[in-house]
């Protein structure tokens, strides 16, 4: 049946089609492998990326943990060579007046024995 300009193909005609169409075919299915090469690929560096980023990451915690334990030691460092400074400087302003105190006893008790 035959309306107008438009019929229906004959057999050989759908062969020649198809058999046109098998290097697109071929073509489309290399394509689709090869993108899915490159999708595992990309996945294979995603998976690395995140592994690389949890080590990143459980080494910062602990670089933020040492840097904790740091600045507790240098506040008690720090509060330590404070203490010792004020330590000294009352032992040498005890020893100082003291021994003040012990010059003008032998001066003033020398003069007054006379």
């Amino acid at each position: 049946m035959c309306y107008g300009r438009d019929r229906l193909p004959s057999r050989d005609e759908i062969s020649e089609i198809q058999a046109r169409n098998r290097p697109v075919d071929n073509e489309n299915a290399v394509a689709v492998e090869n993108m899915r090469d490159r999708l595992a690929e990309t996945e294979a560096r995603l998976e690395q990326a995140r592994a690389r980023e949890a080590e990143l990451s459980r080494q910062l915690e602990e670089m933020k943990k040492f840097v904790r334990v740091m600045e507790i030691l240098e506040r008690y460092l720090r509060r330590r060579y404070t203490e010792q400074q004020d330590h000294l400087a009352r032992f040498y302003t005890s020893s100082s007046s003291s021994s003040v105190s012990v010059t003008l006893t032998s001066i003033l008790g020398s003069g007054t024995q006379s």
